[in-house]
């Protein structure tokens, strides 16, 4: 209300004008206050997420958001069955389908069995009734024994043999000599044989072991192996994998769909950084054609994806990082399961409050990966025709309820609420083709064998070994998704690539890619 002031006593004036400044000073201070509210619901809700991150359960899932919760008002009529029996002695229980147990003979089934014959002594084959010598009847079976020998180590000595023609020395007085060749060695004046080589390079990106407990292990088996010679061993030999790499490339880039994601890794030794600053390794992979491929790089800038898109102009799932936006030709696609993990971090004690703006949100998209459950077997174009009939509307609602409220900046369900708002026509490209999924799953459980290695070895010491670490970790993983043994697929190729050269034409490693009829049978996993 606007006073004119003018017209009265001074007094009366300067007492106005005092509660004017007053409600002013007020209204700064609600402002600071609502400012600090905000910041404070910020912190608690960091540090409700930190506490469930650390003590609680990493699943997404909420039970009583299956629709199974009984109400508890109508508990009576929903629990009432008329063909209950009433209580007696005996209680009739559901039937269900219990999986077999393991048995013995499962456990064994492909394995070698070597008899072992349990003999009497000569001294005790005497009978003890007349002294003379018994005679054997048969054999009776008494238990099987799986034995497990550790790693044996030998050295092979090449020795190269040479051949002359007698008939031309005899008739001649000369002759000439052929040598015979020794195999193409992994590296140069190295005692590494392939075996080797590719039995370090699984135990350390594989099983996760790290070169100084390796060097542990082959000290107890009185081996001098040491790490630094090891990690030479798989910096030199992993460049036989770069032609093969460049190749998978390149299919990868001819494929409609490629998934991408990345995640931190700290080298130690690189040129114009420091020890502690943090570098990216890249993984993009695609679901049609089994391929995954990492990439190492010191930046998380967008450029590294779209170097090695180049040339892609298919479908791109990725997450909501906004680096990738910088990938030209492509369909961006988003991943409904970071958007569903922001509703979760709205959550109070890993539970949603009931009937609010969070828990609708996660009930609809809930309801999307229901949906997608049950045509996970559908052909692509029937999948689609599926989406578009039964999906629109859930995606139609979860964006009507996102513009019927407000959320105070700074909380999660602002953030929760801003994630999806921005990633919007990534999150509805579902809708464009069949053969998308809901998720970027596949490039995030790719990225994870990464990840699991890095907790045991840590870091990598130069850029030359995380370069390495990406090759391998590339050609494993890939041998593994089209169900090879990534030992004997490293092992086939430690033999066959150093046969080829530096540079070897597509030609020549097109009979080496994984999917390949005609590779070695101890390139493929045994069944078990």
């Amino acid at each position: 209300m606007n006073l004119d002031i003018q017209n009265l006593p001074p007094e009366v004036a300067a007492y106005i004008q005092s509660l004017e400044q007053k409600t002013q000073q007020l209204e700064q201070k609600n402002q600071q206050l609502e400012k600090q509210l905000v910041k404070m619901q910020s912190l608690n809700e960091q540090l409700v997420r930190m506490r469930k991150r650390m003590f609680g359960q990493s699943s997404e899932q909420v039970q009583y958001l299956d629709g199974k919760q009984l109400d508890f008002f109508n508990e009576a009529e929903m629990c009432s069955d008329a063909g209950a029996p009433e209580p007696g002695k005996t209680t009739p229980v559901k039937a269900h389908a219990r999986k077999a147990k393991r048995t013995k003979e499962d456990l064994t089934e492909g394995l070698e069995h070597r008899k072992v014959l349990c003999e009497l002594t000569e001294e005790e084959q005497i009978c003890e009734t007349c002294g003379s010598k018994m005679v054997r009847i048969g054999e009776k079976f008494v238990r099987s024994e799986l034995v497990i020998v550790p790693a044996q180590v030998y050295v092979v000595d090449y020795y190269s043999t040479s051949y002359k023609c007698a008939h031309c020395e005899a008739k001649t007085g000369e002759t000439s000599i052929r040598q015979a060749q020794a195999p193409v060695p992994v590296m140069k004046k190295s005692m590494a044989a392939p075996s080797t080589v590719a039995y370090v390079m699984q135990e350390k990106f594989q099983n996760g072991v790290p070169l100084y407990r390796q060097e542990a292990y082959w000290k107890g088996q009185g081996v001098d192996l040491r790490r630094n010679t090891m990690a030479n061993w798989v910096i030199r030999s992993s460049r036989w994998f770069k032609p093969l790499y460049e190749l998978l490339r390149r299919e990868l880039l001819r494929q409609d769909i490629v998934n991408v994601d990345e995640t931190r890794v700290h080298v130690l030794k690189e040129d114009g950084r420091e020890s502690k600053q943090m570098s990216q390794m890249w993984v993009f992979c695609s679901a049609e054609k089994k391929i995954a491929l990492y990439q190492y790089s010191p930046s998380r800038s967008g450029r590294v994806a779209k170097e090695m898109l180049q040339g892609f102009s298919g479908y791109t799932q990725t997450d909501g990082y906004s680096g990738y936006h910088c990938l030209d030709s492509v369909t961006h696609v988003g991943c409904w399961a970071h958007a569903r993990r922001k509703w979760v971090d709205c959550f109070v004690d890993g539970k949603p409050v009931q009937d609010s703006k969070s828990e609708a949100a996660f009930r609809l998209i809930e309801e999307m990966f229901t949906l997608e459950q049950a045509w996970k077997d559908e052909t692509p174009q029937a999948r689609s025709d599926l989406r578009q009939e039964n999906l629109r509307p859930l995606l139609e609602q979860y964006w009507a309820l996102l513009d019927s409220f407000e959320a105070a900046e700074g909380t999660a369900l602002s953030k929760a609420k801003t994630y999806s708002l921005n990633q919007k026509e990534a999150l509805n490209a579902v809708l464009l083709d069949g053969r998308l999924e809901l998720t970027n799953n596949l490039a995030e459980r790719t990225v994870k064998h990464f990840v699991m290695a890095r907790k045991n070895f840590l870091f990598c010491d130069t850029a030359k070994g995380a370069d390495a670490s990406a090759l391998c970790f590339s050609v494993m993983e890939t041998a593994r998704r089209n169900g090879l043994d990534p030992f004997g697929y490293l092992l086939f190729l430690l033999q066959e690539l150093p046969k080829l050269g530096e540079n070897p034409s597509d030609e020549q490693l097109i009979p080496l890619l994984p999917w390949d009829d005609n590779l070695p049978a101890y390139c493929r996993l045994k069944e078990s």
